[in-house]
Order: C-alpha cells, then structure tokens, then sequence
C-alpha cells in the first residue's frame, strides 16, 4: 500500500507542477514577468517559514553561522532567483509545455556540473555522450536559425536553459556546502531572499505597474496556485516523497511533469505541442537515461524487489 500512495503522491506532484507552467503562462499576461515571479514567492516564502516555524524544533529553523547562511544565499540567489526570473521571462514568448520539456534538462545539467565541479569523479565517456544528447534535444526545440539567433522565440528557450542551469548549479553548490539547516527551512529563507532579489531586479528592469490588472479572477487564481499549490504544497509533497524514493526517483518527476503540462495547457490555453518540442522531450529523456544508467538500474533493482 505505501508504494501505491507514493506512486499516486508522485502523480500528483507531477501534476502540480507541471501544471505550473500554464498558470505562469495565464498570470503573464496581467503581472510584467519578475515581478510576477517576486510576488510568488513573497507568499509561498512566509507559507513555508511558518511551516518551518512549526515542524522543526529548538528555534533550528533560524540559519546560524556562515555555513548556514551561505546555503540559504545560494539558494536565494541561483534556485529562486536567477531560475525562476530567465523562466517567467522566457515563458513570455514560448509555451508551457516546451517550457516544462526545457526544464527537465535540469536533471542532466545537475550530474554534468557535479562531475565538473568534482574532478575526480569525472563523467563517463557515455556519461559526456547523455549530456550532449540532452543538449541536442534542446536544439531540437529551440530550432535556432543561424542566420537570425536573436528571433523572439529562440532568445525565450535559450532563456530557459538558463534557467534550468541556474537551478542545476545551485544544486550542486548546495549539497556542497556543509550545513545543517533543515531543507524546510533553507527553502523558506531561500524563497523570501530570492523574491526580494526579484523585486529589486524588478524595479532595475523598470516593469510596469499596474495594479487593476492584478486584481483579475485569472490573475489572482494564478498567483494563487503558483504560491499556495505549486510552490508551498508542492515543495512538502516533494521533501516526502525525498524521503520515501530518493533522489534518482524523484528527479524523474520533471519527465513526466511535461506531459501534465502538455495537457493542461491543451485543455486551458490551447496551446497545441509541435513535433520538434516532442521529439526533442525525447531526445533530452533518453541523454537523462544514459547520464543516470546506472543509479536507475540499481533504483528499479530494488524496485522489483520490494
């Protein structure tokens, strides 16, 4: 029964956030793009932080020390910051499902600059082969022209690459840096400095301010969902199913978010998927396959024998 309710809590993230980005999509059309993104995580911060307050004892969900304060500046700055302001500004110009497909490079960026920032651990021949399968499926997507690499479209995608970058390096640096804030908190923390990072980046950018327009049912909803549902609910289903898979399980969970995406998006915005954003959703899960060949064959080793 336990691997029946991880399976249907997996589904259920997956669903979570690979909605997500429809509702990134909706809400871009009445919040300008980082400040849309600074006001999500202004509330999912102050939900996560009083759950943090809540769930961990002895005051430990205060960071204290260096250590501590680094993992929060790092997550603050690359897993909130810089990953979530090149998406909501590429997610302008592309839709939610190539966006989610574009993400799910992450994965495979996390091994490569792991390996990269650990020398003695280095990648595989077939390893190095996956990584630049799964960069070939992000030129599948993007389709760049060469004699116009500046197109609307392809700047957006690009965008989203570094997002996934940002977010696959401030992994790693994470798990380097030895502290030993609960993860609840480090993400509480992490989002309220990340979303004051946006709201500065915000004001540098100039974006325009236009609060009747925040006040539309659609632009609430989306705010709603993505602070409350994708961000505050969505983390907690992902610290528990952490727990009970690991990590190689739960990183699948952006290979199937796409798909969820796909639909959704279908179903609310019309947004139809093109042949080239599919096949290269499976380009980058097959050079995710091969950079993880390993841990998954051990993963469903064990899985077959539960």
């Amino acid at each position: 029964m336990s691997r029946y309710r991880s399976l249907a809590l997996f589904l259920v993230l997956a669903c979570v956030w690979g909605s997500a980005f429809v509702a990134i999509s909706a809400g871009l059309e009445y919040f300008p793009p980082v400040l849309f993104a600074a006001f999500r995580y202004d509330v999912a911060g102050l939900l996560m932080l009083a759950y943090a307050a809540y769930a961990i004892d002895d005051r430990n969900w205060i960071p204290h020390g260096r250590e501590e304060w680094l993992l929060v500046a790092v997550g603050a700055v690359l897993l909130i910051a810089a990953y979530h302001t090149f998406l909501f500004v590429g997610q302008q110009h592309t839709t939610a499902a190539a966006a989610a497909i574009l993400v799910s490079l992450s994965p495979v960026l996390t091994t490569g600059f792991a390996r990269l920032l650990v020398p003695s651990d280095a990648l595989s021949p077939i390893g190095v082969l996956g990584v630049a399968i799964g960069l070939v499926g992000v030129a599948i997507i993007t389709q760049p022209d060469p004699s116009n690499l500046l197109a609307t479209d392809v700047v957006a995608k690009l965008l989203i690459v570094l997002a996934a970058a940002s977010f696959a390096l401030g992994s790693v640096l994470t798990r380097r840096i030895d502290a030993s804030l609960p993860i609840e908190a480090m993400e509480a923390w992490a989002m309220l400095g990340g979303a004051l990072l946006m709201h500065g980046v915000s004001l540098a950018l100039r974006e325009p301010v236009v609060p009747s327009e925040w006040l539309h049912l659609e632009a609430i909803g989306a705010l709603a969902y993505l602070a409350v549902v994708a961000s505050a609910v969505g983390f907690l289903l992902y610290f528990d199913l952490l727990e009970r898979l690991g990590a190689v399980e739960i990183n699948m969970v952006s290979y199937v978010a796409p798909v969820f995406a796909a639909l959704v998006g279908w179903l609310y915005l019309g947004e139809v998927i093109d042949l080239a954003t599919g096949v290269g959703f499976v380009v980058i899960a097959v050079g995710f396959a091969l950079v993880k060949r390993r841990a998954l064959r051990e993963e469903f080793g064990r899985s077959r024998l539960r």
